[in-house]
C-alpha cells in the first residue's frame, strides 16, 4: 500500500497585490466572505469559500445542525430554452425529464456513452420550454452545446449566482426574507419565483446538507448588495452564521451527498456510484443507456466508513487482512456520531463484506474501521423534508 508522507490540502487566498488573476470568477458576494477571512476553492471556475475565521468547521457544523447557516456556492446554472429543450435534456440526463412539471426541480445525472458519470446537479423546470440545470463541477456545458446543435434550443448563461441557507431555522429566515412571507405549500424540491427586499430571485427547496433549507438564485437584474443586506438582516434575527464549505462538507458526507470529480468521475459507472435510483432504463435513449443496460453487475461500490479512533485520510487506503480493497474519497470528523466518517470507493462491490476493515487516518497510521451502508442516518430524508427535527 502507498503511504502518504503528509496530509495537506490546497486552497486559494486573496492577496492585496497585482499579478496573475485570470481563469476564475468572483461571486458578487465575494467581499463579505473576504471580510470573514475566507479561503476558497475554484469550482466551476468560480471561487467558493471553504474556511472562515469567524467559525471553525465544528462551530459551523453545529450552527447548521441546530440553527441556520448561509454558504455562497460555486454551483453553475445553465439555461435551456426552446421547443427542443426537454428533448435535449432527456437525451443528456439519465432520468425522464418529460415527467417534470413547471415549478419543480429534481436531481439529475449525466453520463458519458460508456456509462461513466459526467456530472450531476439540480434540474429546474421553469416553464414547458425553459429549464435551468445547476451543475456541480464538470464539463457539462460544452457537451450539451455540441449535442444541441441540430435542435431548436438556446443554451445560455443566465449569470446567476447561488447561495444556500440551511438548518432547522432556515424557513424562519425564508419567511422574513420573502416580501410576501413564506411561500405557500413550498414542498421538497419545489421551485418558486419570489422577491426579497424588492429583488426578484428564484428559490428551490434543495441543498447540499441533508438539513431543512433552500437555495437562492440571483437574476441578472438583481442588486446583489441590496439582496445580501436584506437576507442578512432577516437571518440576523435567527442567529444565521455565514460559513465556508468545511462545516457543510461533514454534514453532506453524513447525508450521502456525492461530490462530482472526487467521489465519482468518468471512471465510475452510475451503478458503481450508487446512483441506480436516478437511472431510468425505461427511457428510449440517453447517453450511457446502452452501456448501463449491458452491465450485469449493477451493485454500488460506494460505501461509508466509520472510525472511532481517527478521521480517515482523503485518498488513503482501506484494507482488509493487509490487502487494499478501496480508497477514501471524502472524510470528516462527525461531532454528532462522535467518530470519523468517510466514503470509500471499493475496487470491487464484493469487497463490502465482511464489514471490519482498517483505514489510514490523518496521522498516517492504520486504524480499525467499519464499512456501513449510506447514508449514515436519516435514510428516508425526514430532516430535509421537514418531517423530523433532530433533538439534542
Amino acid at each position: 500500500m502507498t503511504r502518504h508522507l503528509v496530509a495537506r490540502r490546497d486552497l486559494v487566498c486573496s492577496l492585496e497585490e497585482p499579478g496573475w488573476n485570470y481563469g476564475h470568477e468572483r461571486s458578487p458576494f465575494y467581499r463579505h466572505a473576504l471580510a470573514n477571512g475566507a479561503t476558497w476553492v475554484i469550482y466551476n471556475r468560480r471561487m467558493m469559500p471553504v474556511s472562515m475565521t469567524n467559525a471553525d468547521r465544528f462551530q459551523a457544523y453545529w450552527a447548521l445542525r441546530k440553527g441556520v447557516v448561509r454558504l455562497d456556492t460555486g454551483e453553475l446554472p445553465t439555461e435551456f430554452h426552446g421547443p427542443d429543450a426537454e428533448r435535449l435534456l432527456d437525451r443528456l440526463l439519465t432520468r425522464d425529464v418529460s415527467k417534470m412539471k413547471p415549478g419543480r426541480s429534481a436531481y439529475g445525472v449525466a453520463c458519458w456513452p460508456d456509462g461513466g458519470v459526467l456530472v450531476d446537479g439540480i434540474l429546474i423546470r421553469l416553464a414547458g420550454d425553459r429549464f435551468w440545470y445547476v451543475q456541480a463541477d464538470g464539463d457539462f456545458v460544452g457537451w450539451a452545446r455540441a449535442h444541441g446543435l441540430d435542435m431548436d434550443v438556446d443554451i445560455s448563461d443566465p449569470r446567476s449566482w447561488v447561495h444556500q441557507i440551511q438548518g432547522p431555522k432556515a424557513f424562519d429566515v425564508l419567511a422574513e426574507a420573502c416580501d410576501d412571507g413564506m411561500p405557500e405549500g413550498f414542498r421538497y424540491f419545489d421551485a418558486r419565483e419570489v422577491t426579497m427586499g424588492g429583488q426578484p430571485v428564484l428559490i428551490t427547496r434543495t441543498g447540499w446538507t441533508g438539513e431543512l433549507g433552500f437555495e437562492v438564485y440571483t437574476r441578472a437584474s438583481v442588486d446583489c448588495e441590496a439582496l445580501w443586506a436584506h437576507v442578512t438582516a432577516a437571518g440576523a434575527r435567527h442567529g444565521m452564521l455565514d460559513i465556508g464549505l468545511d462545516g457543510m462538507d461533514i454534514r453532506r458526507i453524513e447525508a450521502a451527498i456525492l461530490n462530482n470529480g472526487s467521489d465519482v468521475d468518468h471512471t465510475t459507472s452510475a451503478w458503481a456510484a450508487g446512483l441506480a435510483p436516478f437511472v431510468d432504463l425505461a427511457k428510449s435513449d440517453f447517453f450511457g443507456r446502452d452501456a448501463l443496460e449491458a452491465m450485469t453487475n449493477r451493485r454500488t461500490r460506494m460505501y461509508g466508513i466509520t472510525c472511532k479512533a481517527a478521521e480517515p485520510l482523503i485518498g488513503g487506503p482501506v484494507a482488509r487482512n493487509g490487502g487494499e480493497i478501496g480508497r477514501i474519497t471524502a472524510s470528516g470528523w462527525s461531532p454528532f456520531l462522535g467518530r470519523g466518517v468517510a466514503y470509500v470507493q471499493l475496487a470491487r462491490a464484493d469487497d463490502s463484506e465482511p464489514r471490519s476493515v482498517e483505514v489510514m487516518g490523518f496521522d498516517v497510521a492504520m486504524h480499525p474501521a467499519t464499512i456501513v451502508d449510506l447514508p449514515f442516518y436519516d435514510r428516508e430524508k425526514k430532516i430535509p423534508r421537514g418531517i423530523e427535527v433532530a433533538t439534542w
